[in-house]
């Protein structure tokens, strides 16, 4: 392992498989290649699920320490990310029980905004640019920590983590359809809440009239759900319906606007920290 005060190597561009093999057969190098490559995005699913920064880092560290403990074990019946989010979940779901007797206390992301990656992708963007990009960005993290947890886990993996609905529905031990019926709940109910922020209605259709439920269609449809002659009809009435085409639009937005998420920056002392245990570890299995 790298001494304490170096980053961990870049992990390149070898593909999972390969690191995974190597690590398998004892690579250091390919091992911290895959923390490198993990860390980030299982610290964003930690911040996410529990809106807690230091419950955040305590399941990124547990998960590295566990991915180390069992990836001679893991015979890569499912893909990296999958097998690492499938233990985060679970940690997270050990300091959810703990936490419930626990005194209410909730460091979220928005108070600590110097642990976010929030800029934007201009590299020279005005002050009212900025200023909108951080609105969007607070609305979004709000729509998002509103959804109850059963939505929000799938929310995250699906459309953030960009996991297939398939590894999703892995990785929370239920059915695909499960995991697709909660995942168009949670995108309408995060859309309804950063529709006016991007300054698009929060309604669809038109008073007076019976429009179809295009955000729902809207939605399997991106699941590849709806028969094409179905999706032939709602393109036809989008063409006449601007309510409904903007509410289209505002999805297709705000699922951009996920997609979108950076990982946050793992602040220097907890990946100090969990630099330390993972190289204490691997002295002791030495």
């Amino acid at each position: 392992m790298t001494a304490p005060n170096e980053s961990l190597p870049p992990s390149g561009h070898r593909p999972d498989a390969d690191l995974l093999a190597a690590a398998r057969e004892g690579d250091r190098t390919a091992l911290e290649a895959l923390i490198v490559r993990y860390q980030p995005r299982v610290y964003r699913f930690a911040v996410k699920m529990c809106r807690d920064l230091e419950d955040a880092g305590d399941i990124m560290q547990d998960t590295l320490l566990a991915m180390l403990r069992s990836i001679r074990e893991f015979r890569g019946d499912a893909t990296v990310s999958t097998w690492l989010y499938t233990i985060a979940r679970s940690f997270c779901i050990k300091k959810r029980r703990r936490r419930k007797f626990a005194p209410v206390h909730q460091e979220s992301v928005e108070s600590r905004g110097d642990l976010r990656r929030s800029d934007p992708p201009d590299p020279a963007p005005g002050p009212e640019e900025q200023a909108a990009g951080r609105e969007i960005e607070r609305a979004l993290s709000a729509a998002i920590d509103s959804l109850d947890t059963v939505q929000r886990e799938v929310l995250v993996l699906r459309d953030i983590e960009g996991l297939s609905a398939p590894e999703v529905a892995k990785v929370l031990g239920v059915s695909v359809q499960a995991v697709k019926s909660r995942l168009h709940r949670a995108r309408l109910a995060v859309r309804q809440r950063v529709a006016p922020v991007l300054g698009l209605p929060a309604t669809t259709g038109q008073a007076g009239t019976r429009c179809p439920d295009v955000l729902a269609l809207f939605s399997r449809y991106l699941e590849g759900e709806i028969a094409p002659e179905v999706c032939a009809e709602m393109e036809v009435h989008l063409e006449g319906c601007a309510p409904c085409r903007d509410a289209c639009t505002s999805l297709r937005q705000t699922l951009a606007l996920c997609r979108g998420t950076q990982p946050p920056d793992v602040p220097p002392l907890l990946e100090e920290s969990v630099r330390n245990a993972i190289r204490a570890f691997l002295q002791q299995t030495a």
